[in-house]
């Protein structure tokens, strides 16, 4: 067997390892969020003014293992992010290696930041908005399914967009984006924010200001954080050049 071949199934032994951890990880969170997923279910719903529903005895069952999976990916995340760092990590030279584990702890930040900010300040926005909406027509009713399942569209894509910043700092430091390039393109961006805050926020005045202003704000950071990035790559590239 050649060597190419040999380094190929080390490389596929190696990645096998990372995933096993990956998915043992997995099955421990979800063993143990199953066990105390009476005690999450009650946390979740206890701002809420109603009882939710089911509709058989099956969607019991569904609601739980729903739960104890979701807590269980998002507990399984830093898992995730530290396996593949460390299979990637024999690639990189050492510069490469401290700059990629700082983005291990800021990743992890950032998307809890986001899914914070989803459920204790956008969930409620926007329930508050459908109860005075259905006020008197409606005999207000929800299914647990369908209430978790609006609980994740509410909060999984702040987790996603908080990471923006991140995602512009990796990207300039590979050097496919640009400060310039950000601040030339800030109005389409900008056009862009407000029409997705507009599209997942209440349509009242007030809730679109409270999503549209945190998400220009981590626009202007990544610009800024871009700026920073790209000065020391600059930095570097004339040092290397001089050498």
């Amino acid at each position: 067997m050649s060597d190419q071949n040999m380094n190929l199934l080390d490389h596929l032994d190696e990645l096998r390892k990372r995933i096993m951890i990956i998915l043992g990880a997995f099955i421990v969170f979800f063993i143990a969020s199953f066990i105390f997923v009476k005690d999450i279910y009650d946390w979740i719903v206890k701002d809420l003014d109603m009882q939710l529903t089911v509709l058989g005895p099956m969607d019991i069952i569904y609601v739980y293992l729903m739960l104890a999976g979701v807590v269980a990916l998002a507990l399984t995340v830093p898992v995730i992010i530290l396996q593949i760092w460390l299979f990637v990590r024999p690639a990189l030279t050492d510069r490469e290696r401290k700059l990629t584990l700082g983005y291990i702890p800021a990743s992890l930040i950032l998307f809890l930041a986001g899914l914070s900010f989803g459920y204790f300040i956008v969930l409620p926005l926007v329930l508050n908005f459908l109860f005075g909406l259905g006020g008197d027509m409606f005999t207000m009713m929800f299914t647990t399914d369908k209430y978790f399942q609006f609980v994740l569209r509410m909060t999984i894509p702040f987790s996603i967009l908080f990471e923006m910043p991140l995602v512009v700092m990796f990207l300039t430091s590979l050097g496919i984006v640009t400060p310039k390039a950000m601040a030339k393109n800030r109005k389409y961006a900008f056009f862009f924010i407000v029409v997705i805050s507009v599209l997942i926020s209440p349509p009242d005045f007030i809730s679109d200001v409270l999503v549209i202003i945190p998400l220009l704000f981590l626009y202007e950071v990544s610009i800024v954080l871009s700026k920073i990035v790209y000065r020391r790559k600059l930095k570097r590239e004339r040092q290397e050049n001089q050498e």
